[in-house]
């Protein structure tokens, strides 16, 4: 296929730079099949059915967006320079991969001071990307983080504004837990905790798996025919418990609803025999149509990029020309887009 069958026009207004608030009053646009109807997350408790089972994205976003300064002794003297990095994700060798801004700016040994308790030391540079060694780790070092960054937002909202401090509410979900992404599972900011027990009372239940969603996930696709195109990798685990439970589920008639197409990459990679085991290490799966779904009975997931690879993954589970009919009805009802905007359950 082509990757003009994935494009749309998109008004520019319909792109949400704050969530709804609270978060389970954002609207759903419910596709079941071929017929739409226009709800509000809060109604989740009316389409999901006892036996069903959410499957929950719970990593937890890092403040990875810092701003610091670099030292350096010249002829005129003592002079300074802002550097604005991005953290991508950890190294084996203790140091994190990172965007840096002006990365030919600094030298291999420079230091960058974030804050009095956090800088970094440009160790390699590779692919673009450089390599910082922060001086220190564990405990301290995500104290230090969260005191010093800001939130990761995506470029289509940091293009309209900065992250702020409400940011580092509204970009976690209540249930994150494991420290690792640099972009949010937007679908699951949508969840409070008086939804997730009202669901709970319906008989839904609910299973945890992690992947840290990396800054690849906004990367464009270059090329026309998107058989050529290479995914980005990306860390996650499905525990033994997750995996017997979906697999439980099925065996009793319930349908396995991933929130959020990271949760869905998530359980196909482990589920790639035809049935879900305990999994652990990078995916790169690409999804798009034609891919058999082996766990995956529907799919809760906010509206997303024209062109892009989550317009695949959706076109794979819903059908190409469904997704445009769900996509051209969500921007005449002018649904909000993007990852504080509204969302949708998608039903096969």
């Amino acid at each position: 296929m082509k990757l003009s069958d994935f494009d749309f026009d998109l008004p520019e207004e319909l792109i949400a730079t704050r969530p709804a608030n609270p978060r389970s009053s954002a609207r759903l646009l419910v596709a079941e099949g071929a017929q739409l109807h226009d709800r509000r997350v809060t109604d989740l408790t009316d389409w999901l059915r006892p036996g069903d089972r959410l499957v929950l994205n719970d990593t937890r976003v890092i403040p990875a967006r810092l701003s610091g300064l670099r030292h350096r002794a010249s002829a005129q003297g003592a002079v300074q320079a802002k550097i604005e990095v991005t953290l991508l994700e950890p190294r084996g060798d203790g140091t994190w991969s990172a965007l840096i801004k002006p990365l030919r700016k600094l030298k291999i040994g420079e230091e960058v001071i974030f804050s009095d308790d956090l800088r970094a030391t440009l160790e390699a540079v590779e692919d673009g990307q450089g390599h910082l060694r922060f001086n220190c780790a564990g405990d301290d070092f995500d104290a230090a983080l969260n005191a010093a960054g800001a939130m990761p937002l995506p470029p289509y909202i940091a293009a309209k504004r900065a992250a702020d401090a409400q940011d580092m509410t509204d970009y976690q979900t209540v249930f994150a837990r494991h420290a690792g992404a640099v972009a949010a599972p937007t679908a699951s900011l949508h969840f409070d905790e008086t939804l997730l027990a009202a669901l709970a009372a319906k008989g839904v239940t609910f299973s945890h798996v992690t992947l840290h969603v990396g800054a690849g996930t906004f990367l464009p696709v270059k090329v026309d025919d998107i058989s050529e195109h290479k995914m980005h990798a990306e860390w996650g685990r499905v525990s033994a418990e997750a995996a017997e439970e979906i697999t439980a589920t099925r065996a009793a008639g319930g349908r396995v609803i991933p929130v959020g197409t990271t949760a869905l990459r998530l359980i196909e990679t482990a589920a790639r025999d035809g049935q879900i085991t305990a999994w652990e290490g990078d995916t790169d799966i690409f999804i798009t149509p034609g891919f058999t779904f082996n766990v995956t009975d529907g799919l809760m997931t906010n509206f997303h990029l024209p062109k892009s690879t989550l317009m695949m993954l959706v076109s794979a589970l819903m059908g190409v020309q469904q997704v445009k009919d769900i996509y051209a009805h969500a921007i005449a009802e002018k649904y909000r887009f993007f990852s504080y905007g509204d969302s949708s359950l998608l039903l096969p």
